[in-house]
């Protein structure tokens, strides 16, 4: 049983399982899932970081015992890792926005993450494919990804920076 659930945990539901771009997948499932829960459900930000913090915790449980007897330590079925990279632009996103929470502004947003995020989660750029190369770990797994992550978040702060020069 607790197999079974590692599994669907690790592979966001059978999303991973998907033979084409499965990453992508778990990605686009993401920012439809944190869509919903701020700007539908209208979820406090404070619960969704509770949220956020216990799958990414229980990731590195999950992972390590999914990937335990794989040869190949980051297996494409696994994109739990995804979600938690993916999560971190727009929770930031949602954080700074307060209770402003305009829909339209948001799709746009969501959207940019979504791409940049699956451009620096392919291109592994440093320190992304550190992590990537080596640790052959569940930490290695989803380390990437909250790299990749974090460039997200870089890379819209040197954007607005930059505009706020030329506008």
């Amino acid at each position: 049983m607790i197999k079974i659930f590692n599994t669907l945990f690790v592979t966001m539901f059978g999303l991973g399982k998907i033979p084409r771009i499965p990453g992508t997948f778990g990605s686009l499932a993401t920012v439809i899932l944190l869509y919903i829960l701020f700007h539908i459900f209208d979820l406090s930000s404070n619960l969704i970081l509770i949220f956020l913090i216990i799958i990414f915790i229980f990731s590195f449980i999950a992972v390590s015992a999914h990937i335990k007897n794989y040869e190949n330590k980051d297996p494409k079925e696994i994109i739990i890792d995804e979600f938690i990279g993916q999560s971190i632009p727009i929770y930031l996103y949602e954080v700074s926005h307060g209770l402003e929470k305009s829909s339209k502004e948001a799709i746009i947003f969501y959207g940019v993450c979504f791409v940049l995020f699956r451009f620096f989660d392919i291109s592994k750029p440093f320190p992304v494919n550190f992590f990537d190369k080596n640790f052959k770990n569940s930490f290695g797994v989803i380390m990437d990804d909250v790299c990749a992550g974090f460039y997200v978040v870089l890379s819209i702060i040197c954007f607005m920076i930059l505009s706020s020069y030329f506008i």
